[in-house]
């Protein structure tokens, strides 16, 4: 059992919560049991004292000194970042310049409820292995793969430019084969020369002058995965 503030196994979860080095923290026994579902081996597992839960125990205060849950949490476990090395069709979401972690986490979660083959991170997107974006994922971070780009030409199939009142309504779209949809920041929008590099441009039509990013890549989701 751990009994320190100053045992390094601590010293290591409060240093991966502020900078990741390949290796995230995940909190919660929902998380954790996402993760087993997965086949996603933890490097190391820790639970509450007294708990029950499978891990390193560790006395209760000292456990809620390293937890970043307004709660605390009876379980944490610290994984090995996982990277496809390409992006996978047939129906992908690009996320460009969305600095949210929570908007992040969110579309991955909307990705595993749409089927969606994977999540790409391009450039200027906050990091799917963030705690708030491992937590707003609800799991599926352990389920969706996740890619690196940083060019267009690195998208698969058709590419479509998420925008505001411009294209045709994305619910008019007709989709064959494999699709890439990109979702921008909700003030920015996507840079002008990704729009410019799309193969078309589409819009949700709304009654308001935008959407939170994850609530169009959802809608985005929606809209395609039906189509497919």
């Amino acid at each position: 059992m751990i009994t320190s503030a100053q045992n390094d196994k601590l010293k290591t979860l409060r240093k991966l919560q502020r900078r990741r080095d390949g290796r995230f923290v995940a909190e919660g026994e929902d998380l954790l049991a996402a993760a087993d579902a997965a086949g996603w081996e933890p490097l190391e597992r820790y639970a509450r004292a007294g708990s029950g839960l499978a891990g390193t125990e560790v006395q209760p205060e000292l456990l809620a000194q390293v937890s970043q849950l307004a709660s605390s949490t009876r379980a944490l476990a610290i994984y090995r970042e996982r990277w496809a090395e390409t992006v996978i069709g047939p129906l992908c979401v690009a996320l460009w310049g969305v600095g949210d972690p929570g908007n992040v986490g969110t579309v991955l979660r909307s990705a595993a409820a749409f089927g969606a083959s994977c999540v790409v991170i391009g450039p200027n997107t906050a990091d799917p292995y963030g705690p708030k974006a491992v937590r707003a994922s609800m799991g599926a971070v352990f389920s969706v793969p996740v890619v690196r780009v940083q060019r267009l030409d690195e998208l698969p199939g058709e590419r479509i430019g998420l925008v505001a009142a411009a294209g045709d309504a994305l619910s008019d779209v007709y989709v064959a084969g494999t699709v890439t949809v990109l979702v921008g920041a909700e003030r920015e929008g996507l840079p002008t020369d990704v729009v410019e590099g799309c193969d078309r441009v589409a819009h949700i039509p709304i009654a308001t002058e935008s959407l939170n990013a994850a609530m169009a890549a959802t809608i985005a989701l929606y809209e395609l995965s039906r189509k497919s």
